[in-house]
């Protein structure tokens, strides 16, 4: 399936630690999730999404620091996001899918705690649980850098995985 821009739509570029929030006919794009979460959190009814680029899973450890970037971390950046989409959406019904949280350094461990990948992942899933939003889809895990793209129209999230396949959520 190839994707397509029309002349009207803007395709709008997340970056690492960040998050943007737009509205169709764009597109959400953010590069480079590795052991990173792409959070897109979608109303259907206005086709305003909101995607997240989080490095870290937990704000605490770093909360004594100055210039702390509150985008970084699952716990700070999906609250703020949604936050500031409520004041543009009066009646929200959100949904979420979730791209990234990869292995990218391959220790040799079965616990989770050396795989930043795995506990960014379970701390995006129970952020949006406390803030009662629905996962309605997910790509997470594996050992390979990932591309997302959000169609703003159709809430379609194209996962672009370096030397493999696209999915599509």
């Amino acid at each position: 399936m190839q994707m397509t821009m029309n002349p009207k739509q803007v395709e709008v570029r997340i970056g690492i630690a960040e998050y943007k929030i737009s509205q169709a006919p764009n597109q959400l794009l953010t590069v480079g999730l590795g052991s990173c979460i792409g959070t897109i959190i979608y109303d259907e009814q206005t086709k305003i999404g909101g995607l997240s680029h989080v490095m870290l899973p937990d704000s605490k450890p770093f909360a004594s620091r100055p210039g702390l970037n509150p985008a970084k971390f699952a716990d700070l950046a999906l609250p703020l996001m949604v936050a500031e989409m409520n004041k543009k959406i009066p009646h929200p019904h959100f949904k979420a899918k979730i791209v990234g949280g990869a292995n990218m350094f391959n220790f040799k461990t079965s616990s989770t705690s050396q795989n930043i990948g795995a506990r960014n992942s379970a701390a995006v899933k129970a952020t949006l649980q406390k803030l009662k939003i629905p996962l309605v889809a997910s790509h997470v895990g594996g050992n390979s850098g990932q591309t997302m793209v959000v169609d703003l129209n159709t809430f379609q999230v194209t996962v672009k995985i370096v030397h493999q396949k696209t999915v599509y959520l």
